[in-house]
């Protein structure tokens, strides 16, 4: 057996196979982008279907662009989208409706009813750490039970599964024998109590959740089943799973209280950790799980953003201003950076720390100098004051970070590498592989397969790249974040 470690980095947008060598450097990448639907206002779904074709595509793909073969491979890492919701037949494995993405509001109006009820509200942020926010599996599960055809019948004869998307492939890699999860996806559901390390029974019958439905929760590097011989020729066992952020967390070896990670993907996470204790924050950010390892968890507070790569996405897509997402660091250097144009991307709402689910997007500040490089650099920025308001709340909660270390696709854009330390008035640090989430995976493999021995050995594969230190004045600074205060009070719904 080899000593390589092949890691699936199942994103919101694309899926990723990566092969990674035992000091941490990536051998190979294999990628493929799926469809984004969008039945309704504010609905976020995808094919689960399309998911695994995307996944075992690239699973081939990979061993297509290297010289390794899947004799090389000591174990597989999987690393996935978060909150995303499917529900399956356990028997014929065809998934009961399309998957409902983390960032559908669709049961924004229940969590609103839901919300006079302060006990359950208390309890949830006791428990799971979590907003009661549609945002998370919980309402997204209820919904399908609700919604779908006999899926409620179903559910009670114990006929259908939940999980989340690490869940869902590994039922599919082991051939439908093992239906688990590790403990950061589980924190995410709003159904798991982090304090007891368990599935909340309280929340299971609110929601109306029949528990046979529920996956298996494991620590984070921990056998989680065996991938089938004839997916690409050779059973590898499975051996370490993390929410997408909490493994960038890992892969940016953040394993110091007070060391945080901000990821620049879809969305924006910025993550904290802070020990072994569950910090409550007092302004709107999550507790939840970092990570567990040999029974001992690792907590974190985390802020929620839900567009960043996903703002020029839009200004590709939608507005269609630029081809490639790689023109907009050009674009923006164009622009002048005080022009006072301010793009709010609250396309599917506000995330943390607002949480207002009905809040819609807008451009502020137009006059008949704005262009396209300004509006660009607008979107960009949007990225930058949004992780500044994750800044404000931490540092509220008595929790400032002492490092920041940036990943995912936008931390490649120096311009907004640099904006980002203006605005946060801190340095801001880039490692070497900036595909720290797929590597946080392939760790938490490594960890469990022998191919590393101690957290010690993660922290020694991590190297820096580049480090972006203030150049804006505290007034400059205060002054433009300001005038992005204002245009989010522009905008709020609640």
């Amino acid at each position: 057996m080899g000593q390589h470690i092949l890691a699936i980095d199942q994103g919101t947008t694309s899926s990723r196979s990566i092969i990674f060598s035992p000091k941490g450097s990536i051998d190979a990448i294999a990628q493929q982008e799926f469809s984004q639907k969008y039945p309704k206002d504010g609905w976020v779904e995808h094919d689960p279907e399309e998911i695994w074709e995307s996944v075992v595509s690239t699973l081939k793909e990979v061993f297509n662009k290297c010289s390794l073969t899947p004799s090389d491979i000591a174990a597989v890492g999987i690393t996935n989208q978060r909150e995303t919701t499917l529900v399956w037949n356990k028997n014929t494995g065809e998934p009961v409706y399309p998957a409902i993405v983390w960032q559908d509001r669709r049961t924004a109006q229940l969590c609103r009813d839901l919300s006079e009820d302060e006990e359950l509200v208390s309890h949830i942020t006791e428990s799971t750490g979590l907003l009661l926010d549609p945002y998370f599996s919980a309402t997204k599960v209820a919904w399908i039970l609700d919604n779908v055809e006999g899926a409620r019948q179903q559910a009670e004869d114990g006929e259908l599964l939940f999980g989340t998307v690490d869940t869902f492939l590994i039922w599919r890699l082991t051939g439908g024998e093992s239906h688990k999860t590790d403990a950061t996806n589980a924190s995410r559901t709003m159904l798991f109590d982090i304090n007891n390390q368990c599935w909340d029974e309280k929340l299971l019958d609110k929601f109306n959740i029949p528990r046979s439905m529920l996956p298996e929760v494991m620590d984070c590097a921990a056998d989680f089943g065996v991938m089938k011989e004839d997916i690409i020729g050779r059973a590898i066992p499975i051996q370490g799973v993390a929410g997408d952020q909490q493994a960038a967390l890992v892969g940016q070896a953040c394993f110091e209280k007070g060391m945080a990670k901000s990821t620049y993907g879809t969305g924006c996470f910025m993550i904290l950790n802070t020990g072994d204790a569950p910090l409550q924050s007092k302004n709107r950010l999550l507790t939840t799980v970092g990570y567990r390892l040999n029974g001992k968890t690792t907590y974190a507070l985390e802020g929620s953003i839900f567009m960043a790569g996903a703002t020029v996405q839009w200004l590709r897509d939608g507005l269609k201003l630029i081809d490639d997402a790689a023109e907009s660091e050009a674009l923006a250097q164009r622009a002048r950076q005080d022009n006072g144009v301010f793009l709010v991307p609250a396309f599917t709402g506000l995330g943390a720390p607002y949480w207002d689910p009905d809040a819609r997007g807008a451009i502020l500040g137009l006059t008949r100098d704005t262009g396209i490089s300004e509006i660009v650099a607008a979107g960009l920025q949007s990225v930058c004051y949004q992780t500044k308001d994750l800044q404000k709340a931490m540092e509220s909660d008595g929790a400032r970070p002492t490092t920041i270390r940036v990943d995912g696709g936008m931390s490649r854009n120096d311009w907004v590498m640099g904006f980002l330390s203006d605005i946060l008035g801190a340095e801001v640090e880039r490692p070497e592989i900036t595909e720290t989430t797929a590597l946080g995976a392939a760790f938490l493999a490594g960890l469990q397969a022998g191919v590393f021995n101690s957290i010690d050995d993660l922290t020694q594969c991590w190297k820096s790249d580049s480090v972006f230190t203030p150049r804006l004045t505290k007034q400059e600074r205060d002054q433009a974040y300001d005038g992005w205060k204002a245009a989010v009070d522009r905008i709020r719904c609640s």
